[in-house]
């Protein structure tokens, strides 16, 4: 599971970067990571000059991520709620990870971690065809095993919000406000069999028997064209530490 990770995971985007820097309105220079897994996220920031620390409490996720880490980048054996106290932080962040934290406390850990004025960031989105013929394809070969393949919204907020989790916590909570949800556009392109190497990583389909998981997989790659586009948009939520 490690090696699919790092290989049919997509990396991050520098206009990911500059985006959460712009919002800074100010240098960066230290940041914590939470939930690392094989370091995607932790070479865009620590490639821009971040020092980061990268936190993972999976022990082969981990080792994947200091073969890749460029150097500097401190990483430590933790899941988030069990991290010794450290920081402050001028960044505090978690690339699709965050909907793996204890609900409890989450918001008072991530400030105790952040100092005045520092940022939170929260990425990541769904990898889906953009062709909506190919979509509807691939949702009628999964329909018997899966309806949706979608990570559902921690909090309940339904899709058709604007303001989606966890902007919907941050805006409530007591230690943040300049609460901001922006889109960083990204479009792949990949070969069915990466495309299928890419779901065996979600969830959904990792929580699916074994056998199940491999039919649908082979219904799926049936309906996929010789090349499949993908809509692979990045939400970003923002906010300040008080």
């Amino acid at each position: 599971m490690t090696e699919a990770y790092e290989r049919y995971r997509p990396g991050y985007p520098v206009e990911l970067f500059d985006l959460v820097a712009e919002y800074a309105g100010r240098p960066v220079r230290t940041a914590l990571e939470i939930g690392a897994g094989t370091g995607k996220a932790t070479r865009l920031f620590a490639g821009r000059g971040v020092a980061v620390t990268a936190t993972e409490p999976d022990p082969a996720m981990l080792a994947e991520l200091r073969r890749h880490a460029p150097t500097g980048v401190r990483t430590v054996r933790a899941a988030f709620e069990e991290l010794p106290p450290d920081g402050p932080y001028d960044l505090v962040y978690a690339a699709a990870a965050l909907h793996w934290t204890r609900p409890a406390g989450r918001w008072e850990r991530v400030a105790e971690l952040l100092r005045p004025g520092g940022v939170f960031a929260c990425f990541g989105g769904p990898v889906q065809p953009a062709d909506p013929e190919v979509a509807e394809a691939v949702r009628a070969a999964r329909a018997p095993f899966l309806a949706s393949d979608d990570v559902p919204s921690p909090d309940g907020t339904p899709p058709e919000r604007e303001l989606q989790w966890p902007g919907t916590e941050l805006q409530r909570s007591e230690y943040f406000d300049e609460v901001q949800q922006a889109l960083v556009s990204r479009r792949l392109t990949l070969a069915p069999e990466d495309y299928l190497g890419h779901l065996s990583t979600v969830s959904a389909y990792l929580m699916l028997p074994q056998d199940a998981r491999e039919e649908a997989f082979r219904r799926i790659l049936a309906v996929l064209p010789e090349r499949v586009a993908l809509d692979a948009d990045i939400t970003v939520h923002l906010a300040r530490r008080r």
